[in-house]
C-alpha cells in the first residue's frame, strides 16, 4: 500500500488561492484550469473549486467562517522562521488568528487562515527545551 497523501481543498477561486500560496512561499501550480497542485516539503495538496469538490465528495464544503474543518500545521526551523511566515501570510491576505506566542518554555507558533478561512499553523519545537519524560 502507497504510504502517499494527497489532500484535497475546496477553493473559491483557484487562481487566486494559487497566487496567495505562491506569496507566501509555498510552491504552487496550476494543473489545467480547474485545479492547482500546492506541494509542501512531500506532501501534496490539490485545490479544487467548491463545485468540483462537492460532486465528488457528495457533500457541501464546510463553511470556514463558522467553523474549522482542519488545522494543517508545518515545521518551523526557528522562531524567525515563524515570525517572517506570519508576516507573509498577512501581507498575501491571510487571517491571522493566533499571533506568534511561546508555549509550554519550549513551542514557538502561529496560525493564520488563508483566503477561504482554511486554518494553518507554523509551529517551532525547541527540543532541547522539551519536558524529558521519567521511564
Amino acid at each position: 500500500m502507497s504510504q502517499e497523501i494527497w489532500i484535497n481543498l475546496p477553493v473559491k477561486d483557484v487562481e487566486r488561492s494559487t497566487v496567495f500560496f505562491n506569496e507566501i512561499g509555498f510552491q504552487a501550480v496550476s494543473v489545467g484550469n480547474e485545479r492547482a497542485k500546492l506541494v509542501i516539503g512531500q506532501t501534496t495538496i490539490l485545490l479544487f473549486p467548491d463545485a468540483a469538490f462537492e460532486k465528488f465528495t457528495g457533500s457541501k464544503t464546510a463553511d470556514t467562517s463558522h467553523s474549522a474543518e482542519v488545522i494543517f500545521s508545518i515545521g518551523a526551523e526557528s522562531r524567525e522562521e515563524v515570525d517572517a511566515f506570519i508576516q507573509k501570510a498577512e501581507s498575501a491576505g491571510g487571517n491571522i488568528f493566533g499571533k506568534p506566542s511561546e508555549t509550554d518554555g519550549w513551542m514557538y507558533g502561529a496560525g493564520f487562515a488563508d483566503l477561504d478561512g482554511h486554518r494553518w499553523n507554523l509551529l517551532y519545537m525547541d527540543e532541547s527545551k522539551m519536558p524529558k519524560r521519567e521511564i
